[in-house]
């Protein structure tokens, strides 16, 4: 079973009153309040490994979820949607989270303590949960969600011994130099990385020229940055290299005969879409052209044709199948439970609740050390982890898309 302090409760109607209800509940109601068992929906892959020592087993587990409610900024007599909307990740996290532990919880008949605490996005609302000791106890803390307040809880993790899960930031590790800490989101590097080994294994170092497009804006040089040390310094030296600040340079610095990959850096709208605007002109008057774009194209709206018929590829830490039947069963269950559409988080609050809860389930009190064993493959995100002794466990699997058929499909 699975109980939960701060209980959030379901309420038919439109989400603006749904948040401002749960809003509500999640400040006053009674802890440990029972919830319903959910069946189990996704499996975890397990890598071939060795006979281990069994580990003690847990029949309870307390896990506390530190996420950015900001109840106190909600007047729930005259909240606006505005308000709430302010809100609505922290919900759609909870409420995703909590359908994975109860999954869990169902199969095996483990008990789940949850405790949901808000943040309020504020080091000094977190300090005042640190002292409160509400904390204690905790075999898992997830959250908070922002790079700031990982930051700040990392002296309470490496003391206490608690592992960490930082659940949204894309931020490096070395941020934080926390051992206990679980990186879900792929750091940029880790794209960089993807994009650099799938070039090297389809394309002719001597027939190929790479070219960054970078504006050199900071913004840019996130993704630009380790591109160029793998082409310039690490695995990919073998091929030619060059960079430029526009396509327009570029066109006029082309060498004839040769293959471009193209590796545009930025996710600046007015930019990009120049670029690409370009690229197409280009391939039509016969240049041999491919595109590599920036993980945030995902999230914008870019001329489908054009992308595609420059072969274009974006590195992604997420994609949902609309079509699978794990997908289909989620989202029957959700508006079950909740009333209305799962959304970004609630995918990734219920990845994430199910993976660490089984966990919890099959290892008990060393769960921490099967990490870089246990692979995911869920609804919307996959975990393969790999562990630095300084740095924690950071999450490299990632996702490389390609724009085929007028759409976005994995690589194979």
């Amino acid at each position: 079973m699975i109980s939960v302090q701060n209980h959030l409760q379901p309420l038919s109607g439109n989400k603006l009153w749904f948040i401002i209800f749960t809003c509500s509940c999640l400040a006053a109601c009674s802890p440990k309040t029972g919830t319903g068992k959910l069946p189990q929906i996704v499996t975890v892959e397990k890598a071939a490994k060795p006979p281990v020592k069994v580990d003690a087993k847990l029949k309870e587990a307390d896990v506390s979820l530190l996420l950015p409610f900001n109840l106190h900024r909600i007047k729930v007599s005259s909240a606006s949607k505005i308000e709430t909307e302010k809100s609505a990740l922290a919900i759609d996290y909870y409420q995703g989270f909590k359908l994975g532990l109860d999954s869990v919880a169902a199969s095996t008949g483990m008990n789940f303590r949850l405790n949901v605490l808000d943040t309020r996005d504020n080091n000094i609302q977190i300090t005042t949960l640190l002292k409160s000791g509400q904390l204690s106890g905790s075999k898992l803390i997830v959250g908070p969600v922002f790079p700031d307040g990982i930051r700040f809880i990392t002296n309470y993790s490496i003391a206490n011994n608690i592992p960490v899960v930082s659940p949204l930031a894309a931020s490096h590790p070395g941020e934080f130099n926390n051992p206990h800490l679980i990186s879900m989101v792929n750091n940029i590097e880790v794209h960089a990385e993807r994009i650099g080994a799938y070039i090297s294994g389809k394309y002719d170092p001597d027939k190929t020229v790479i070219a960054l497009i970078s504006t050199r804006k900071p913004d840019d040089e996130l993704l630009a940055v380790p591109l160029r040390h793998y082409f310039q310094q690490g695995k990919g030296i073998r091929f030619s290299f060059e960079e430029y600040s526009s396509v327009f340079t570029m066109e006029t610095k082309k060498q004839p005969g040769k293959e471009y990959v193209v590796l545009l850096t930025s996710a600046e709208r007015p930019f990009v879409v120049a670029t690409i605007d370009k690229l197409v002109k280009m391939k039509g008057a016969g240049a041999r052209l491919s595109l590599f774009g920036h993980p945030n194209w995902l999230k914008q709206n870019y001329n489908t044709d054009k992308l595609q018929a420059l072969n274009t590829k974006i590195t992604s830490s997420y994609m949902v199948d609309y079509k699978s039947p794990a997908v289909v069963s989620f989202i029957k269950k959700y508006r079950k439970v909740y009333n209305f559409e799962p959304g970004e988080y609630s995918f990734k609050g219920f990845d994430t609740g199910l993976y660490f809860a089984r966990l919890l389930a099959e290892h008990g009190i060393s769960f921490l050390k099967y990490l870089p064993q246990e692979k995911y493959k869920g609804l919307q995100n996959s975990f393969s982890f790999v562990r630095d002794e300084k740095l924690g466990y950071i999450n490299t699997s990632l996702l490389l898309l390609e724009y085929k058929n007028y759409a976005l499909n994995p690589v194979e």
